[in-house]
């Protein structure tokens, strides 16, 4: 069974399949889908947040939009896995996913560890999708996201059930990076390099870029930036602050550098986010104007 990547043209609904010997997510990784990683075969360390968390087979992690992750390699870089995006509009046209979702709309991420009782109709439900997508038969995208909706609900009841996360970081070092990536993800309006996060916490700039990088899958520069940007397209998208004091806001010191990372992290200008918030924002007037 080859790769499979399938997107549809509004970037709402995605679903990457592939057998790897090593894989690292590409470039930054939030987006304003849910995220579904279901780790068929091997072992990988993923960071989510602000932390490093190692995950197994027959384990699903699924990260709600906006939140910073990254695959990293894990000692047994080969593996299998498929990843879902799915924006939520897609979880039911009535909003009766609330409840039944409850676990994963309260938190940032969801992690259910692959049991025996939960393995078996998670696997079933994944090759199903795979197959859909493979043969692309009439309505495949609506089938294979029903099954995604399927699956998130699985997942949920699990959770309830056994509501523990396995919270352990792989190793002291990954906790000390854990503290230093909270500290960014709390100052990163204020200057923030690498030299003084290393002199703030007691080791060699060295040490820390290389951990750093060990630990999350981001340098400690492409890391800060990430979180720059994400913060700024929240304040893009809710409010009608000028681009040059939203630079400003999350710690860009020039408007056309920030600009220019913006563009690398999130593949399109600030002003994209601006117009797609504004439209939604013109769209509920009117919509509350129709209401009254």
């Amino acid at each position: 069974m080859g790769d499979l990547y399938f997107e549809n043209n509004t970037g709402t609904f995605q679903v990457s399949h592939r057998k790897a010997l090593s894989h690292h997510m590409p470039v930054s990784h939030f987006h304003s889908t849910y995220e579904i990683y279901y780790l068929m075969s091997g072992k990988r360390e993923i960071f989510i947040q602000d932390r490093t968390i190692t995950i197994s087979e027959g384990d699903v992690v699924i990260i709600a939009p906006n939140i910073l992750h990254r695959t990293t390699n894990a000692e047994r870089p080969k593996h299998e896995r498929l990843i879902i995006n799915m924006h939520e509009r897609y979880f039911s046209p009535d909003g009766s996913h609330k409840e039944a979702l409850q676990p994963l709309l309260e938190r940032d991420y969801l992690i259910m560890n692959g049991s025996l009782r939960t393995k078996e109709p998670i696997e079933t439900l994944s090759r199903a999708m795979i197959q859909e997508m493979q043969e692309r038969g009439k309505g495949f995208e609506l089938f294979a996201r029903t099954l995604a909706v399927q699956l998130l609900i699985m997942c949920c009841r699990h959770f309830r059930q056994h509501d523990a996360e396995p919270l352990t970081s792989p190793s002291p070092m990954h906790e000390r990076v854990s503290e230093i990536v909270r500290y960014i993800n709390d100052h990163y309006m204020e200057e923030l390099s690498l030299h003084l996060l290393a002199d703030r916490f007691f080791i060699s700039p060295y040490y820390l870029s290389r951990s750093f990088k060990e630990a999350t899958g981001f340098s400690f520069v492409e890391y800060v930036n990430s979180v720059r940007i994400k913060e700024a397209k929240k304040l893009l998208e809710s409010s009608s602050m000028k681009v040059n004091l939203i630079a400003s806001k999350v710690g860009f010191g020039s408007v056309t550098h920030f600009g220019r990372v913006f563009k690398t992290v999130t593949g399109n200008a600030p002003l994209h986010y601006r117009r797609k918030g504004e439209t939604r924002h013109t769209k509920n007037q009117r919509s509350n104007e129709g209401s009254e």
